[in-house]
């Protein structure tokens, strides 16, 4: 392995720059080129490729987003432009591929490796929903910005006495919503992996009421409907003044935390170590804060799940 390829691809998250770091400096410490791709797949089919040095990532490791760039590719999707994008690699004397992502990237990374190309992935996403690893990189930057958002608006519900329902991001998963909903106490969370009735809402709210509980915050997770449906199903019925807050794409940006800088170093220097062992096709995790790796398509044929025990928790402390 004497030239190693690094890019991020698909929606950004908070660690990926830590990524980007490891990777190069990893490499420059085992005396192995590398070499940046901008734009994703489909900068690799262009041929974005720069070799990158120590100096290529000073001072990225507290920066949100990626400096390598992302964008999703059609053309990378076909057999003609994966060929595009090995042929680039060849050029460049690419031996293998870090891929930094979520699943779709993951996909990305089969295609080049049945092919007969060394690819690695990387976990990077605030969703949360790679099997095989306990976090992904950005998770815990993006819950710390939900659960800071969640308890200013909790200062306002409370002073004006509102249930608030406030969306945020996970796409088919739930993890984001749960966390955030555990952390910040909200009386009741929707997650898209278990099906909670508006009206099992409804009830809790109308209990909270009762018993002189006048404001309550309420964590929908994208992957099961509008925020907005709900609130105004709420206030149909309870004729309680409700709100809603999307919180949106705030909770992709920042400054990744300690927790995610560190995720993110650990994962990207194995990855880079698996490859130069004549690892590919493999998919690196952290499990039980113990560093793993799996097939990636074992990972991708897998289904995603909260913690059902964090889930419980969650209505036993909301009652």
């Amino acid at each position: 392995m004497k030239a190693i390829g690094v890019l991020t691809s698909g929606g950004d998250a908070p660690g990926m720059n830590a990524a980007i770091r490891s990777v190069v400096r990893s490499c420059v410490y085992y005396d192995i080129k590398v070499y940046g791709i901008y734009y994703g797949y489909q900068g690799l089919i262009n041929g974005n490729i720069e070799e990158l040095t120590i100096g290529s990532v000073g001072d990225i490791i507290q920066r949100g987003g990626t400096v390598l760039y992302s964008s999703r590719s059609e053309e990378f999707k076909t057999p003609e432009g994966q060929q595009k994008a090995i042929d680039q690699m060849r050029a460049f004397g690419i031996d293998g591929l870090v891929v930094i992502g979520g699943d779709g990237s993951f996909r990305g990374a089969t295609k080049l490796s049945e092919q007969g190309f060394p690819c690695i992935g990387v976990p990077g996403t605030i969703d949360n929903d790679i099997p095989g690893t306990d976090f992904t990189i950005g998770f815990d930057t993006a819950l710390n910005t939900v659960i800071e958002a969640v308890d200013k608006i909790r200062d306002t519900a409370t002073s004006h006495e509102r249930i608030y329902a406030i969306e945020v991001m996970g796409r088919d998963a739930g993890d984001l919503a749960l966390w955030a909903g555990l952390a910040a106490g909200a009386e009741s969370i929707l997650v898209p992996e278990r099906d909670t009735s508006i009206d099992a809402v409804l009830e809790k709210v109308k209990r909270g009421h009762e018993r002189g509980k006048r404001h309550s915050i309420i964590m929908v997770a994208e992957g099961v409907g509008s925020a907005v449906d709900y609130a105004n199903y709420i206030q149909e019925h309870l004729e309680l003044s409700t709100r809603v807050t999307v919180l949106g794409h705030t909770q992709r940006g920042g400054s990744p935390t300690a927790n995610d800088r560190v995720l993110a170093s650990r994962l990207a220097a194995y990855a880079v170590d698996l490859l130069k062992d004549g690892q590919a096709g493999r998919m690196v995790g952290i499990e039980n804060n113990q560093l793993v790796h799996d097939d990636i398509m074992n990972v991708l044929n897998k289904k995603h799940e909260i913690d059902q025990d964090l889930y419980a928790l969650s209505n036993r402390l909301s009652i």
